[in-house]
């Protein structure tokens, strides 16, 4: 679910850094305000972000008032922060369109996870086969085909030419590859990534071609 933008409000810069390197290394893209009325401007004018994460006590505007104002037009998926645990605060939040509601402090890793989860339900992706020069992923069959021809890939392999086929042309740095093929809070070395691309090209053959060395960075999938 990664390269979609998400939106955190929150009038601590220090929250707001957490989160933001926490969901930056899930691969989403983060967009910052330091109050709701900042966050209104930048989500008005931003029409792709897919979810916010909203926090309640803020100078400006509150969050209550945000998330009114936001639900005037938007059903976007909004998951509220709060020091607050009253049971009638989160009842009001929920009438008012909260998907989530988490109360701090809390686990930067659950709250990835919530996140993960909402935005699975909230944007079911369509499993598309991925093609080019004759290589061929089945997402759905979780098979990899080279000129019609089936390929014995690891769990590893094929995750990691479906990573680099979905961001076709696109510089992966080691860390980031790490991140996404093997979670965020994957703590092995980078050279694994190594080894496991030297196996993927030889299995790949000619077709192996197509992923280059980024000299001092990562990876790429040539196009």
């Amino acid at each position: 679910m990664g390269n979609k933008k998400i939106l955190i409000v929150d009038d601590e810069a220090r929250m707001r850094k957490l989160l933001k390197d926490f969901l930056n290394a899930g691969g989403y893209e983060i967009i910052e305000a330091e109050n709701g009325q900042i966050a209104l401007d930048i989500f008005k004018s931003n029409e792709k972000i897919a979810l916010v994460l909203l926090d309640v006590m803020m100078p400006v505007l509150d969050g209550w008032s945000t998330l009114r104002e936001i639900r005037k037009t938007s059903k976007v998926p909004v998951i509220m922060l709060t020091a607050r645990g009253e049971e009638q605060d989160e009842l009001f939040g929920f009438e008012l369109g909260v998907d989530e509601y988490i109360s701090k402090p809390f686990s930067p890793k659950i709250l990835v996870a919530r996140v993960e989860a909402i935005l699975s339900r909230c944007y079911p992706e369509e499993e598309e086969n991925l093609n080019y020069d004759g290589i061929v992923i089945d997402k759905t069959a979780h098979v990899v085909t080279i000129d019609g021809k089936s390929a014995d890939l690891s769990m590893k392999e094929f995750e990691l030419l479906e990573f680099l086929m979905a961001n076709p042309g696109v510089a992966l740095s080691r860390e980031k590859i790490l991140n996404n093929v093997w979670n965020y809070d994957y703590y092995g070395d980078s050279r694994t990534i190594d080894s496991h691309i030297k196996k993927l090209r030889k299995k790949l053959g000619k077709k192996g071609n197509h992923i280059e060395t980024v000299r001092g960075l990562g990876y790429k999938f040539e196009v």
